[in-house]
């Protein structure tokens, strides 16, 4: 990632060991990555088959909008794990939050790969679904706000975005993991056995993440920052997030409204998705064809993260995180227009410029952003609770399109832009509201934010 030498001394911190942003980057590329295959592998299987084997109905709409509902469920668990994660991340180390969510996680997948479906035991099976899926929305909350704080605290202060963009890369490769097991699976296997157990192997192959996890998060050291400050701060520190509200609100609810963007994702790749493949729109596209629109777009974005990141620490964070935002935003309507033509060359053009280049703008720069507005006694939890109550209220646009653009509607493509356009404005008047801090030493940003 780096030739230069770029473990160094941080300032006015004597004596607390040296930076290693490479080792910090590395192990934050690697966790994310592993978790995330989890986290995406849910929902790939909730737009592809979980509504026919968990949630069956003669109404098509309704069985589309309760699986995304379980989607979205996961995401509403993920204020309570950023505010306990958080916590734990703040006051007990980087280090612990990582190995603690990374093993949640690993073993509500696996489970999920056990399920009965609603054929065998009824009802059970969607609860005993919504169940795992809320630990596994409790589990991820700890682990970009844990890795990207650790990255933040280790890189040198001119370099913060692009070290930082490393956590996100490891997210879309985690995404390429869980579609590159599902892909050919789906493809190779009849529907009706990809229905009866294929689905399973890849949620089955979490074991793996729960070993790799614990081995790979013990051994990541917490930044020298972090270690220097938390002895002299842990007699008179306040519980975080009642910090957080009490001296941070204002940044708070900023960056509550910039997680809002993430609804570019959500319109392209789940009810994107959804609108390709499910009969009731009648586009005809079967889930493999969108499988592979889903890695080509995860394969760009691995691509532009890092690229973005460097960039972020030339011009600025504000500057690309708005640009991103809206372009992306603006652009949801031709990617959708695409899909009701049928034609899969354009819908690939579309997903890689929409989702593999301007969203990744946004992207690849909002973790270091998020990061630098909060100082370092209440970072993880201020990063953790206002990525994710941001994300519990965008987790259910993809319901909320299904339900304003349900099949047989006119004009979806138009409908679903406009209102995507529209929350992404949202979204950037909150980034414009916010200072700039590129360039700003760690010191410098205690400072300003004390």
């Amino acid at each position: 990632m780096s030739t230069t030498n770029t473990s160094v001394r941080p300032s006015g911190v004597a004596g607390s060991g040296a930076r290693d942003p490479r080792k910090a980057a590395m192990s934050g590329w690697i966790g994310s990555a592993l978790e995330y295959y989890d986290f995406a592998l849910y929902s790939l299987a909730a737009t592809l088959i979980f509504p026919t084997i968990f949630f069956p109905s003669e109404n098509p709409t309704v069985g589309i909008i309760a699986s995304l509902a379980t989607y979205a469920v996961g995401y509403v668990s993920r204020p309570v794990g950023a505010v306990v994660l958080g916590a734990y991340g703040d006051r007990k180390g980087r280090k612990s939050v990582l190995v603690f969510a990374m093993l949640l996680m690993g073993f509500a997948t696996f489970a999920v790969g056990l399920l009965p479906t609603y054929g065998q035991v009824g009802l059970l099976a969607p609860a005993l679904l919504v169940l795992l899926r809320l630990v596994q929305g409790f589990a991820v909350a700890g682990e970009l706000g844990g890795a990207s704080a650790m990255i933040v605290e280790h890189s040198p202060d001119a370099r913060r975005g692009f070290f930082a963009s490393f956590s996100l890369q490891g997210t879309q490769v985690g995404s390429i993991l869980a579609t590159a097991v599902l892909l050919p699976l789906s493809a190779a296997l009849p529907a009706e056995q990809f229905a009866a157990w294929g689905w399973r192997i890849p949620f089955l192959l979490s074991a793996v993440v729960i070993l790799a996890g614990y081995f790979i998060r013990r051994r990541v050291q917490e930044p020298p920052a972090y270690k220097a400050q938390s002895g002299a701060v842990e007699a008179r520190r306040r519980f975080p997030l009642v910090e957080l509200l009490r001296t941070h609100p204002a940044a708070l609810l900023r960056c509550v409204a910039m997680t809002f963007a993430n609804v570019v994702g959500m319109a392209t790749l789940v009810f994107g998705v959804s609108f390709a493949t499910q009969k009731g729109y009648g586009n005809g596209f079967s889930s493999s064809e969108f499988l592979w629109v889903t890695l080509v777009a995860n394969i760009a974005a691995v691509v532009t993260i890092p690229l973005f990141g460097a960039l972020s620490d030339r011009i600025g964070r504000r500057t690309l995180m708005a640009t991103g935002g809206l372009a992306g935003g603006l652009l949801v309507a031709g990617y959708l227009w695409a899909i009701e033509l049928g034609s899969l060359p354009l819908v690939f053009v579309c997903v890689v410029i929409v989702q593999g280049i301007f969203f990744q703008m946004w992207n690849a720069t909002f973790a270091t952003f998020f990061q630098e507005q909060f100082p370092m006694r209440i970072r993880v939890t201020g990063f953790a609770v206002s990525q994710n109550v941001g994300l519990m209220i965008a987790s259910f646009f993809p319901s909320i399109f299904t339900a304003i653009a349900p099949p047989g509607s006119a004009n979806i493509p138009l409908t679903i832009g406009l209102a995507t356009f529209g929350i992404c404005l949202v979204a950037t008047v909150a980034t414009l509201m916010s200072s700039d801090t590129r360039g700003k030493s760690l010191e410098d940003l205690e400072a300003w934010k004390a």
